[in-house]
Parts: C-alpha cells; sequence; structure tokens
C-alpha cells in the first residue's frame, strides 16, 4: 500500500547512498537535512512580504520570520499561525520549513510566523518548550504593532513540531493567558516513551527509523524521567479537555502514526473538537515533499482549508 511515489524515493536514497540520519553528527545532520530540500521540496512561493523578527525568551533571544500572504492588505490585521518546525528537536531551522509556512500563509489567507527555538544537544528539554511558549505569547502580545490580530492565533507543528505545538496549546489553557483558536498537529510526536505498535512495524525501511528516534531522543532529552513529563510528551496529560479544536495529520508507514491516533482520540473523548487524517501510503515527514510526492501538497492543501476556517 505504500505510494509509488514514496517507494521511488526511498529507493532512491538508498541507491545514493545518502547517510541515515542517526549515523551523522548533529552539525553533519543539519546540514544534509538543509540542503535535501533542493530535491523534494517544491519551489518557494512568493508572498506578500517577509521579516525577520526577534522574539525575547527566558534563555535569551529567539530568531522569527513572519511570512504574510500575497495579495494581503499592509494595513489590514491578519490571523496568525505560529509555527514550530520539525527535526527531532536536534535539526530543522527556519530555511527548511520556509515553502511549507509560505504555502499554509498564502492557502490560508493568514500571516505565519516560524519560530528557531533552541535545540539538542547544545539546550535540551525543557528548552524548546520554553522558547516556544515565549515566541508565542510575544506575538500575541505584540500582535497590534505586528499588523496581526492577536484574537485569531493558531499554533501549528510537524514532527517534534507538532510535539511543540500541543504542547504550547496544553501551556496556554493552564496559564489562562494566551488564546489559542487552532491546533495544527501534523504527525506529531506525543509519546516519549515509544511504545506504540507502529514504532515496531514502521520503525525500519521508511526513511524515519527507531534508531533516528533513539538518536534525536536521547540528544534532547538527558533524564529518562523526562519522558513522562506532559511538556515531553503531551499523551500523558490527565486533562485534554477545553483545548482549542485541533487538525491531526498522519501517515502510514510513520511510525509516530500510532501516537498520533491515540492523541486525537483522547482530545475526542475529552471534549476537543478534533479531526484526524492519515495519509495511509505515506511516510514520515512527506508533507515538505512537494515536488516528488503529489499528496504533500493534497496534505497542504487540506491543513491550510482547515486552518482558513478555524481563523475566519
Amino acid at each position: 500500500m505504500l505510494h509509488p511515489q514514496a517507494r521511488a524515493l526511498l529507493n532512491l536514497i538508498q541507491q545514493a547512498g545518502i547517510p541515515a540520519t542517526h549515523t551523522l553528527t548533529p552539525e553533519e545532520a543539519r546540514r544534509v537535512y538543509r540542503d535535501r530540500r533542493s530535491f523534494t521540496q517544491p519551489e518557494p512561493v512568493e508572498v506578500a512580504a517577509v521579516e525577520g523578527l526577534q522574539a525575547e525568551g527566558p534563555h535569551g533571544p529567539i530568531p522569527l520570520r513572519l511570512v504574510r500572504p500575497l495579495g494581503a492588505n499592509a494595513a489590514v490585521a491578519l490571523p496568525v499561525l505560529v509555527y514550530y518546525h520539525g527535526g527531532g528537536w536536534v535539526i530543522g531551522d527556519l530555511d527548511t520549513h520556509d515553502t511549507l509556512c509560505r504555502q499554509l500563509a498564502n492557502q490560508a489567507g493568514c500571516a505565519v510566523v516560524a519560530v528557531d527555538y533552541r535545540m539538542g544537544p547544545e539546550t535540551r528539554f525543557p528548552a524548546a518548550v520554553d522558547d516556544c511558549i515565549a515566541a508565542t505569547t510575544w506575538v500575541q502580545r505584540n500582535a497590534g504593532r505586528l499588523k496581526l490580530d492577536g484574537s485569531r492565533l493558531a499554533v501549528g507543528g510537524d514532527s517534534a513540531g507538532g510535539n511543540l505545538a500541543a504542547v504550547v496549546a496544553l501551556a496556554a489553557r493552564e496559564s489562562g493567558e494566551l488564546p489559542i483558536r487552532f491546533q495544527l498537529l501534523i504527525y506529531p510526536a506525543t509519546d516519549m516513551r515509544r511504545g506504540h505498535a507502529s514504532h515496531s512495524t514502521n520503525g525500519e525501511g521508511y526513511l524515519l527509523t527507531r534508531d533516528t528516534i533513539a538518536y534525536f531522543h536521547d540528544h534532547y532529552i538527558d533524564d529518562a524521567r523526562h519522558d513522562l513529563d506532559w511538556r515531553a510528551s503531551p499523551l500523558l496529560h490527565p486533562n485534554l479537555a477545553g483545548l482549542p479544536p485541533a487538525l491531526v495529520l498522519t501517515a502510514g508507514y510513520d511510525p509516530l502514526r500510532d501516537e498520533g491516533l491515540d492523541y486525537a482520540q483522547r482530545l475526542s473523548d475529552a471534549g476537543t473538537p478534533t479531526s484526524y487524517v492519515c495519509f495511509e501510503r505515506q511516510i514520515h515527514g512527506f508533507i515538505l515533499m512537494g515536488r516528488v510526492l503529489h499528496e504533500a501538497n493534497t496534505a497542504v492543501a487540506l491543513c491550510a482549508a482547515e486552518l482558513k476556517c478555524a481563523l475566519a
């Protein structure tokens, strides 16, 4: 059932001898991840404006990138998605996810603020969480001068970024100080214990492997007790009620598939309005690969449509 395009991509990676992420140093892994954009991602679409910003956080300055959609009136306050990139809390940056942020901005008709949060192993858990909460709070508090509508705020991310978006939504509910309208959770990591069945069934041969997940985990988490902290494993929070509506998107050949489904079901059981969509024939990370995987573009359009509706 694996999509033929996904199979062709995996075969190409194998034939090219591209090293597995867990065999590289973090610096090497970041370079390889950044460099492969040109092979798998579409060309960045034109937008109205791109602006570098900086938020203050408990660990120091946090770089941000604000994208305004094509056709936006500079004088009109736009709804905004605060986006946290994927990459296992170790790799990824504002550039690796720039194309996706531009696509979401244009198709949803909202601004997107991407967050360059601190990563492991240089800065470990919970620094990424702290940065994402601080950056999102800063965006909301500075919305007026940035020509953003702070009352129409969403959070989102893919993989590790989906984990961080879920955690920010939970933290915002706990504090009661940060209004969030919507959660966009793209194949989120929700349980650091890594015990769901898909970690075994999909843990080898589909790009993201169990070894790579362990590599990311160990560079981010330095104490096994943190696996049980809801800021690392939002699935373990005892109360998922009263959270913003969510779209949870997963991939059928992803080791994270089952914990994403489990989180969506827990949200629904708690009364949080939640939609769940699994792209059954796809692999982890596919939404960034619209140049070679056509279903990635379908997934982006779906995410944008849900986001536009939620922020209307």
